[in-house]
Parts: structure tokens; C-alpha cells; sequence
């Protein structure tokens, strides 16, 4: 047995998984999973919250979104750079790190005494994200290599991605009704701590899974920008509009940076992002796909909980149990469908699928109106949404860093969270901004005869939601097709199917042993 291979005790060798398997992997996937919880938690559990926040601390309704955009634009513009330190400094170092980061950050925001140290304490939690996120992934990309445990530790890493959101509405809701929008944040904490802990004490990353080259700081610098412009970009249009001329600006800005940023990979010696993890027509085709339909689920959110809230007159609890059916939905779809067939089908038969399924539950909500059935409509609703979802996610999240190099399992990571990052933010302000112009329009169309202007506005507000919700819907079709279209990898569980059908040489799928023998 090799010295300089050897990661765990020889107790490990009495494993009874596959071959050089971690004998802790399953112990660790625990901890990375309630990790992966509590990033996608929060990215919803504080939209609950904010209106009584917003009173407290006396934030002003101009400067209210950078609650949600400061979390998002450190989020999404430091991912890549988070990836990156995961592969340079070690998965577990850096996954504890952004750990107790992030609780750091949590603890600053529920203790917040005024509008400042709210978006500070929004913007720290967004950077060691950003630093966790990637490192989670990677971890479970590095950690399990067989077929059929692949598929299991992804379907429950991809429910977790997929159904968090949900769940973090019920928490929110039930915080701040029972207690105080502060334990939206202070709730972080203990998640964080019995996480970092446990990855301390079981996690172990394979030997010679570093990438220890010379960190690339034009492409840190030009990625972060780059990332940055384009978020606060959709962000802004959201309020400001499309044709507004800083809104435009960020935009021009993010294609000229990400373009330089492109040459520039192109051509140092040690790339943060290399190009290879981009152009395998699998992994792109995995991106892409994934991001579009992020678009089509956040906007859902956002629409969803403003008619049960404001339209509906549901209480924040109810609001948030009222979403329990897409939760098990994607439970389901993950951990049951998802994982079941991802060794035995091809990915693109199973994120096509789902995608349209997914279409189909979003179609039946443009059908939404004032007093609609919850029983008869909502709730068929977000369980096809769901399972389409969580059928989907799961290979998506397994062929998105499977077949990449060691060394590249942390770019690869925080790529999939990258284009969910980006994804939400487009789709929050694109499909709120094309709701807002309709429901205008329906209102400035009707309001001479309204005979009750109240009405009236709450039936405007449904008719843009409605409208939003069948771009959504053409947003999915497309996602379902790049899926069918691009991913030609064989069985996502199986031996070799990171590779794609040409082969990615030397980028093809490397097994990574714990143990040699």
C-alpha cells in the first residue's frame, strides 16, 4: 500500500461498498446535504420575512430588494472563484470555511440594527456561499464513484437543491408569525454548526484531487465582475425597467467582461474556469438547460406567493404549506423516479421528460384566476411541477461534474450553481417585469368602467401573472429541448458516461481510489 496514498485508516479496507470506496461517505453525505439545506433555505426563507424587517430596521421600499440583490450578486460573482479555492485548497477546508463563514454572516443579520448592517451581513452571506455551495458538490462528485450510489447520493442531493426553496417558505412562514423575522437568520446557525463538525470529523477527500496551480487573478477579476454586472443587471431592470440607462450599461458591461474573461481562459497557463469543462457538448448542455429552467421555477415562487398572500388572504404559514405538495413532488421525482432509472437511461430521457413535465404543471396554472381551486388546480399543479423538476434535477446535478477531472470537480460545481444563481436571477426580473406590463395594461384598459377599483387591481395582478406564466411555460419547452438536443452522454450512473461521445481524452471520467492497493 502506497504511503502517499493512503487518506483513511486501514479499518477502511473492512468497507463493504465498492472497491477504494470512503467507508464514511454516506455519514458525509448527511452533513453535505443539511449544508446544501440551509444555502437553499435561505435563498427564499428571508422573502418571508422581509416586509417585518423591512419596518424595523426602517429600510426604505427603494432600498428593500438589496436585501434579496446584495445575498445574490456576492452569490453569483464569486462562485467561479469559490469553485476555484475549492480545488486549490482542499473541499473539506474550504466547506468548513464557508460553514462557519456563513453562520458568522447569519448571526450579523438576525442581530442587525439598522439597513447597513442588514445588507452587509446579506452581502458576507452571499460570499461564503459561494465558497460552501461549490465545495458541497464537488465533494459528492469526488466521494462517490459507483453507478448506483452516484445515483442515490445525487437524488437526495437533488432534492435537497430542488425542494429547499419550498421548505424554506413554511419555515419563514412559521418564524415570523411565531416568533421574530430574526430567527430567519438566527436558524442558519445551528445547521451550519452540526454540518461543520460533521464534515470535520468524516469527511476525506481522495488523494490527488487537488489543483494546485497559480491561482488565474485577471480571470478571478474579470468572472467576478463580469457575473456581478449581469445580476445586478437583471436585478435593476426588475424596478427601473429594461430601457433604463444603468440597466442597459451592466449589461454591455457583463458581455464585454465575460468576453474578456473568455479570451483570457483561453489563453493563461492555469485558467480558473478551463474551457474544457464548458465546451463538452454534455456538461453545456446541462448548464444551459438547468438555467432556463430555474427562470420558469423562480418566477413561480415569486407569483405563487403573491396570490396566496395578497389575493387569497393566506396567513405566511398557510402560504408556505400550501407549496408542501411541490415539495413532494420533487422528493419524489428525485429520490424515487430520478434515482431509479438515472443507471439504466440515458440523462437526456430523463431531464427532457421532466422538463416538459414540469411545462405541463406550469400550463395548467395559466389558468389561474381570483378564487381558483387550490384542491382542483394549485395542487395538481405543483405536483407535476415538482415531479418534472425533481426527475430532472437529479441527473443534471450527477452529469454536470461527472467526467471532469479531479482537479476540475470544483469549477464544475460551482458552474451548476452558477447558471441556478444567474437563472433565478433572470428569472425573478424578467417574468416580474412582463407580469407588471400586463397587469397595467389590463388595468389601464378596464379602469373606466370599474365598478369596484380593488377588484379591479387583483384581477389585473393575476391576468400578468398568468401572461408571466406562459413564457415560463415556452421557457421549460426550451429547457426540454436543449436537454433532448445537446446531452448525448450515455447512462449518467454509469462507467464512462462523462465522456461524451467523442470522447473528452484526457478529460474523460478518472476514478479517484481512497485506498491502493
Amino acid at each position: 500500500m502506497s504511503k502517499t496514498d493512503r487518506t483513511l485508516p486501514d479499518t477502511a479496507l473492512a468497507d463493504t461498498g465498492p472497491a477504494g470506496a470512503d467507508p464514511a461517505r454516506w455519514k458525509a453525505l448527511v452533513f453535505i446535504a443539511l449544508a446544501q439545506l440551509m444555502v437553499v433555505l435561505d435563498a427564499t426563507i428571508v422573502n418571508i420575512a422581509l416586509p417585518t424587517a423591512q419596518e424595523d430596521l426602517g429600510i426604505s421600499d427603494g432600498n428593500r430588494q438589496w436585501v434579496i440583490t446584495a445575498y445574490a450578486l456576492a452569490f453569483g460573482g464569486l462562485l467561479l472563484f469559490g469553485g476555484r479555492i475549492a480545488d486549490l485548497w482542499g473541499r473539506q477546508r474550504t466547506f468548513i470555511v464557508g460553514l462557519i463563514g456563513f453562520a458568522v454572516a447569519s448571526a450579523l443579520g438576525g442581530a442587525a440594527t439598522g439597513e447597513a448592517m442588514m445588507l452587509g451581513s446579506r452581502a458576507l452571506q452571499g460570499a461564503f456561499g459561494a465558497l460552501l455551495a461549490p465545495a458541497a458538490l464537488s465533494l459528492l462528485a469526488v466521494m462517490f464513484t459507483d453507478a448506483k450510489e452516484r445515483a442515490k447520493a445525487f437524488g437526495i442531493y437533488g432534492a435537497i437543491a430542488g425542494g429547499g426553496g419550498a421548505v424554506g417558505l413554511i419555515l419563514g412562514g412559521f418564524l415570523t408569525e411565531y416568533l421574530d423575522w430574526r430567527w430567519t437568520f438566527y436558524v442558519n446557525i445551528p445547521f451550519a454548526v452540526v454540518a461543520a463538525v460533521g464534515a470535520y470529523l468524516v469527511i476525506r477527500e481522495p488523494a490527488g484531487a487537488r489543483n494546485r496551480s497559480a491561482l488565474d487573478v485577471p480571470g478571478v477579476i474579470l468572472s467576478t465582475l463580469g457575473l456581478v454586472a449581469l445580476v445586478y443587471g437583471f436585478a435593476r431592470a426588475e424596478h427601473s425597467g429594461w430601457s433604463d440607462g444603468l440597466t442597459i450599461g451592466m449589461f454591455v458591461a457583463s458581455v464585454v467582461l465575460l468576453g474578456a474573461f473568455v479570451v483570457t481562459e483561453s489563453k493563461v497557463k492555469a485558467p480558473l474556469l478551463p474551457l474544457r469543462v464548458l465546451t463538452e457538448r454534455n456538461r453545456g448542455g446541462v448548464y444551459l438547460s438547468l438555467g432556463l429552467a430555474i427562470i420558469a421555477m423562480f418566477g413561480l415562487f415569486l407569483f405563487l406567493t403573491i396570490y396566496l398572500q395578497v389575493v387569497e388572504g393566506y396567513s405566511p404559514v398557510k402560504t408556505g404549506f400550501a407549496f408542501m405538495p411541490m415539495i413532494v413532488g420533487m422528493i419524489v421525482g428525485s429520490t424515487q423516479i430520478g434515482t431509479r432509472l438515472m443507471t439504466r437511461l440515458p440523462a437526456r430521457w430523463l431531464m427532457g421528460p421532466g422538463f416538459l413535465v414540469a411545462a405541463v404543471g406550469m400550463l395548467l396554472l395559466t389558468q389561474l384566476e381570483i378564487g381558483s381551486s387550490y384542491t382542483a388546480l394549485i395542487l395538481p399543479a405543483q405536483l407535476l411541477l415538482g415531479l418534472g423538476m425533481g426527475t430532472a434535477f437529479m441527473p443534471a446535478m450527477a452529469l454536470a461534474t461527472h467526467g471532469v477531472r479531479p482537479t476540475d470537480a470544483g469549477v464544475a460545481s460551482a458552474m451548476v450553481n452558477t447558471s441556478q444563481q444567474v437563472g433565478g436571477a433572470i428569472g425573478t426580473a424578467l417574468l416580474n417585469t412582463i407580469a407588471a406590463s400586463a397587469t397595467t395594461s389590463f388595468i389601464t384598459d378596464r379602469a373606466a368602467g370599474a365598478a369596484d377599483p380593488k377588484l379591479l387591481q387583483f384581477q389585473g395582478m393575476v391576468h400578468g401573472f398568468t401572461t408571466a406564466i406562459w413564457w415560463a411555460v415556452a421557457i421549460l419547452v426550451v429547457a426540454a429541448t436543449i436537454a433532448l438536443v445537446m446531452i448525448n452522454a450515455g447512462k449518467p450512473g454509469a462507467d464512462g458516461a462523462g465522456a461524451a461521445s467523442g470522447g473528452e481524452g484526457a478529460d474523460a471520467e478518472v476514478k479517484i481510489p481512497v485506498i491502493a492497493h
